[in-house]
């Protein structure tokens, strides 16, 4: 983080790594805003995900997910983003990220994933049909560019999530609050 600039902590990962959860948790910890890009998505349109992608596809959703983004990353006040799971295959996205604070990666083994989000119901649409499969795919392509934006790597298999939480802020730079 630059001097003068906001505290922001980025959360980062697959679906089912905990961003939201852990965020909520920090968020509460530190006395910061929580942003979810998602919720931020479906706040503003007035649809689900899920809707957006089925009326709309996924270029659009991938274009209100980026304003969204760059919303939460906008304010004055310190925040703890959680950001939509597909963010980082956008360049411009990531190299906001970097630049706009600390940014955690909550790396989980596919399975883990698997096993947390189920079939995806009705609010995951990239999940539609094989799951594991479709996560294997995401990860692959995924994992590097998390690795790429990632100041601080936290794995979460196994783990709830305050201890989450805990290993997070443990391995933080100085937070103001």
């Amino acid at each position: 983080m630059h001097d003068g600039a906001p505290a922001r902590l980025l959360l980062v990962g697959m679906m089912g790594a905990g961003k939201t959860t852990v965020g909520r948790c920090l968020a509460g910890r530190l006395g910061w805003e929580l942003a979810d890009s998602d919720a931020m998505v479906e706040a503003s349109t007035g649809r689900t995900v899920a809707q957006i992608w089925e009326a709309a596809g996924v270029a659009a959703f991938r274009t209100e997910e980026k304003r969204a983004l760059a919303e939460a990353l906008t304010g004055d006040r310190p925040v703890v983003v959680s950001v939509a799971g597909g963010a980082v295959l956008d360049a411009s996205n990531r190299a906001l990220m970097r630049r706009s604070g600390v940014v955690v990666w909550l790396r989980a083994a596919v399975e883990t994933l698997a096993e947390r989000v189920g079939d995806g119901g009705s609010h995951r649409p990239l999940l539609d049909g094989d799951p594991l499969g479709v996560l294997h795919e995401l990860d692959a392509v995924r994992r590097p560019l998390y690795a790429a934006v990632a100041d601080i790597v936290v794995d979460v298999d196994q783990l709830d999530a305050p201890a989450v939480a805990d290993r997070v802020l443990a391995t933080m730079p100085a937070l103001p609050r």
